[in-house]
């Protein structure tokens, strides 16, 4: 805990382990769980197939659970 599943468009390695390391250190600080607590899993997907394989397949079905979605910070909830 947690796992933070990450899809996105290709990208050079050391640009993923860079943003990688980012996220990570947001956790250690905001969430307060240990380091080994942590796993980060980043895949890549085409811009050709995003709309289908990510907006479609996964955005769209997880609007409820989106907590930013196409840049915009989602309402609190009371």
């Amino acid at each position: 805990m947690p796992y933070i599943a990450i899809k996105a468009f290709p990208k050079d390695e050391a640009i993923k382990r860079r943003v990688a390391e980012r996220i990570k250190q947001v956790f250690l600080e905001e969430w307060g769980c240990s380091a080994q607590a942590i796993s980060i899993s980043m895949k890549e997907v085409a811009p050709d197939d995003w709309d289908k394989q990510v907006r479609h397949g996964e955005i769209e079905q997880d609007r409820d659970y989106m907590l930013i979605l196409d840049g915009e910070a989602k309402p609190l909830q009371k």
